[in-house]
């Protein structure tokens, strides 16, 4: 793409101006543009709008979320752990936690525990909704790249147009220097003698006729630029111009492309189809992700606890004894008499917050196995669920495929009648132009009136502004084809 690249700085600097004043607030209308009008090219638009579009925006949340959905669901291979404590405070009767009996004390009690758990198997939902994100965030990135194509597409519409009625513009100032040039000329002829007064009064009125043109120009020009400020999502109180492309012939290079041809191309390389296509895989793992609730779930726990109790205590020997009747004997008169025994006497202390800690260190590991017997026949309604959700998204690709069959098909005849308008036009104008000639020396020979003059004149205006519009036309319609072949959005 050759682009001219007068004043570079100044589009830059202007770039960076639109992208700001929207950026701090989008009904802003302080005025950004400086004395002279800078000028922008294609890829500065649409660098503007994409920076600005709130559809692209948003498409790039959608896959920012997409892939962090993709991200979790790969961290949910991994174990889960978890970590819980306990405090507490009873009073009156309450159970002692060291022993589980009844005391009649206030109590303080800690618990904790380290749970862990992992899953051996649950039908491959894990794995196969890992794939499944994988494709839904493919899906997300590929209709990503579609929206900005039809942003792109869009700007150069609207560049185009601005282009169109520039030259437009052009011609009209053209064609009323024409007409001044000829009513200075006529003037000297009426003044002279030579030509009648009724020539003057038809110029005068087609000069007029030439100025009301010039403004219509200019207003097409003027909401052209609108059109394009508001694709590029900007404020329209920008001043500014736009470059000039090398657009090309259409009677030089017919478009050799058939509709198969860019429809076979464009079922396969265009965002819009692959990102259909993904969705349609990713519907098909999400039935399987739903068939994985029909499977037993076999997993893997672990624990580790320990608590602490202060009601929790031990008996320490004090060094005092007491006597305790242990039994009796008999006496050799027959008398029965009690046998004594000396008993440490101990008293009650408590147990320190680490050694219960450490002593009641409990660890466990076990098994869980549930198997799904009935649940009012909800997994099966999610397979069913699933199974439509994969044919709309069949369907859904299906008519993308047809709409973008009939698109092309709609723009390659397009294409064809903008070529073939334009190769007449052409013609036309050519003949306009020599007619215009020969009027001009006829009139300018006293053969004809202005009037006559006025007629030819207007009728090559008309055929001069009706070839700009088919050219710009038919350049469009040909970068949509190229868009359908994967080709780069470009002017040659």
């Amino acid at each position: 793409m050759a682009w001219k690249q007068v004043g570079a700085l100044a589009a830059l600097l202007l770039t960076a101006n639109l992208s700001a004043t929207y950026a701090q607030n989008a009904t802003t209308n302080a005025a950004v543009a400086s004395a002279t009008p800078a000028r922008l090219n294609l890829q500065q638009c649409i660098d503007i709008a994409q920076q600005n579009n709130i559809t692209v925006r948003q498409g790039k949340l959608t896959v920012a979320n997409s892939d962090l959905q993709l991200r979790q669901s790969r961290l949910n291979l991994l174990p889960t752990t978890s970590f819980q404590t306990n405090q507490s405070i009873n009073g009156g009767r309450s159970i002692n936690p060291q022993n589980n009996q009844f005391v009649q004390q206030t109590i303080q009690s800690s618990n904790y525990q380290l749970n862990a758990s992992y899953t051996l198997y649950n039908g491959l939902v894990l794995r196969n909704t890992i794939k499944q994100n994988d494709l839904a965030l493919q899906a997300s990135q590929q209709e990503l790249t579609a929206t900005q194509n039809n942003v792109s597409l869009t700007v150069a519409q609207n560049y185009l147009n601005v282009l169109t009625g520039a030259e437009q513009l052009a011609v009209a100032q053209r064609q009323a220097d024409v007409t001044r040039a000829q009513l200075e000329r006529t003037e000297r002829l009426v003044n002279a003698g030579s030509a009648p007064e009724a020539n003057l009064f038809e110029l005068r009125a087609t000069l007029a006729g030439n100025e009301v043109d010039i403004i219509t120009a200019q207003n097409t020009l003027d909401l052209a630029k609108v059109a394009l400020l508001q694709a590029m999502n900007v404020p329209i109180n920008q001043s500014f111009e736009v470059e000039a492309v090398n657009v090309p012939d259409p009677g030089l290079d017919p478009y050799t492309a058939t509709v198969q041809q860019l429809f076979d191309i464009a079922a396969t390389n265009l965002p819009e189809v692959k990102g259909a296509d993904l969705r349609v895989k990713s519907a098909e793992l999400g039935v399987q992700v739903a068939k994985g609730g029909l499977y037993p779930i076999l997993s893997l726990n672990g624990n580790l606890s320990t608590l602490y109790s202060s009601a929790a205590s031990s008996r320490i020997a004090n060094g005092q004894f007491s006597q305790q009747t242990i039994g009796f004997y008999t006496d050799p008169n027959g008398n029965q008499l009690p046998v004594y025994s000396n008993i440490e006497g101990t008293d009650a202390r408590g147990i320190t917050y680490g050694s219960q800690l450490e002593n009641n260190f409990n660890q466990s590991a076990s098994l869980f196995l549930r198997v799904p017997i009935f649940q009012g026949n909800l997994s099966r309604n999610r397979v069913t669920t699933a199974k439509i959700q994969q044919q709309n998204a069949e369907l859904t690709a299906q008519n993308t495929r047809l709409v973008l069959r009939q698109q092309i098909e709609t723009a390659y005849t397009s294409m064809r009648a903008g070529a073939n308008k334009y190769r007449a036009t052409q013609v036309q104008v050519a003949s306009l132009e020599k007619a215009f000639q020969v009027a001009e020396s006829r009139l300018n020979a006293g053969a004809i009136n202005a009037t006559d003059y006025s007629i030819a004149k207007t009728n090559l205006d008309r055929a001069r502004a009706s070839l700009i519009q088919a050219k710009y036309d038919y350049v469009f319609r040909t970068k949509i084809l190229d868009y359908y072949q994967n080709k780069p959005l470009a002017f040659n």
